[in-house]
C-alpha cells in the first residue's frame, strides 16, 4: 500500500458514506484477488465473474454493515463466498457443481489454499494436513478456512451434510493424532 493512501477500514467507511471513488479503489484491491480465490472453488470463469460482481454490489449497499474491528478481506471473501453456494445453489447447480469439482480434480496446479496449506509453519501441522487425503483436506478446507456451514460446505463439495461432518470429525482425530 502506498504512503497515504487510505486503509481498508477507511476505504469502507467512505464507501457507506457513498463515496463511488473509496469504492473504485476497494474494487481495485481486492477484485483480483477474490476472482483468484473463487476460481479456486469453481471452474466456470463465467459464474466466478457475476459471483465477483454481486459480491462488490453487497458491498456498495450494505458497507455500512461491516464489523470495525474485523477484517476486511475476511468480511469480503465470506461474502463471496456464500454468493458462490448461492449461485451454485440454482437451476442445474449440482450439475455446474461436478463439472467444476471434476475440472479441479485433474488438474495438475495446487489451489492458492492448498499453497499456502503446504507452507504452514507450525511444526508438524503441515506434515500432518498433507497427510490427509483429499477429501478430508477439502472438507476442512470449506468449513474451517472458508468458514462455510456444514450445510453450505455439502452443496460446494456436492456431497450429503452427514457426510461433511463425518469427514470433517475424521480430520480431526487424524490431525490430533499426527500432532500428538
Amino acid at each position: 500500500m502506498n504512503r497515504g493512501s487510505p486503509g481498508d477500514a477507511e476505504l469502507l467507511r467512505a464507501v457507506a458514506d457513498g463515496d463511488r471513488r473509496a469504492f473504485e479503489e476497494l474494487y481495485r484491491r481486492y477484485a483480483p484477488w477474490l476472482v483468484l480465490r473463487l476460481r479456486g472453488r469453481c471452474a466456470d470463469p463465467v459464474l466466478v465473474d457475476d459471483v465477483v460482481q454481486e459480491t462488490f454490489l453487497d458491498v456498495w449497499r450494505g458497507a455500512a454493515r461491516y464489523r470495525r474491528e474485523g477484517d476486511v478481506a475476511g468480511w469480503l471473501w465470506r461474502i463471496g463466498s456464500r454468493r458462490l453456494v448461492d449461485a451454485l445453489r440454482g437451476d442445474g447447480a449440482r450439475g455446474r457443481l461436478r463439472q467444476a469439482l471434476a475440472r479441479l480434480r485433474h488438474r495438475d496446479e495446487a489451489s492458492a489454499e492448498e499453497q499456502v496449506l503446504a507452507r504452514v509453519q507450525h511444526g508438524d501441522l503441515a506434515g500432518s494436513l498433507a497427510g490427509l487425503s483429499p477429501e478430508l483436506r477439502a472438507v476442512l478446507q470449506a468449513t474451517v478456512i472458508d468458514g462455510l456451514t456444514t450445510r453450505e460446505a455439502a452443496v460446494l463439495l456436492g456431497i450429503p451434510p452427514g457426510t461433511v461432518k463425518t469427514r470433517a470429525m475424521r480430520a480431526r482425530k487424524q490431525l490430533r493424532e499426527g500432532l500428538t
